[in-house]
Parts: structure tokens; C-alpha cells; sequence
């Protein structure tokens, strides 16, 4: 490997070492789900429909939430609780996409 090589792997391992810094430091606020402001595949975690994180298939759906700092949820036009879903022990009230 040439000293120009090491040099970019050092780079890209510097950058990627705080961009992680500054993700935990953002974790560390107080953070509440967020229903219905989710893109397709970009929800935090699953529902009634599936159980696994960016498996959304609809933006916006009502019973896919994503984490986001407490008390900013009703500002980007999310609700604080679901609609129906995994987390209320519920059916959703819409049909499956």
C-alpha cells in the first residue's frame, strides 16, 4: 500500500470516527417516536406489517415512527402515538400497501 493510500484510508477513518462522535453526543438528548413522518425504508424500528428498521414501504404512514429530539415531533407534523400498530396492541384502522 503507497504512503498516499494510507494516507486517504487515515482521512476517511478520521471522518468516519466523528461523524460517530457526533451520533452518540445527539443520542444523549431526550428522544420520543414520532408516527407518520417516516420515508419508505427509513423508519427506526417495525410494526404490525414487519419488524425490522428501514422496512417501511409507504411515506408517511401512520404507523411507522422514527426517533426525534422530545418536543419536535408536532413541528415536522408527526403525532407523538400511533394510529394503530405495533406499539398499541392494535390492527392498524388502514389497509396493508
Amino acid at each position: 500500500m503507497s504512503s498516499a493510500s494510507k494516507i486517504a484510508h487515515s482521512a476517511v477513518a478520521a471522518i468516519l470516527a466523528v461523524a460517530a462522535a457526533q451520533h452518540v453526543a445527539a443520542e444523549e438528548k431526550p428522544m420520543e417516536k414520532c408516527y407518520g413522518i417516516a420515508k419508505a425504508g427509513q423508519n427506526d424500528c417495525g410494526t404490525a406489517r414487519h419488524s425490522c428498521a428501514g422496512k417501511a414501504a409507504k411515506d408517511n404512514a401512520p404507523d411507522e415512527w422514527k426517533y426525534v429530539p422530545k418536543g419536535t415531533c408536532e413541528k415536522v407534523g408527526g403525532k407523538t402515538s400511533s394510529s394503530g400498530g405495533a406499539d398499541t396492541g392494535k390492527a392498524p384502522k388502514h389497509q396493508a400497501y
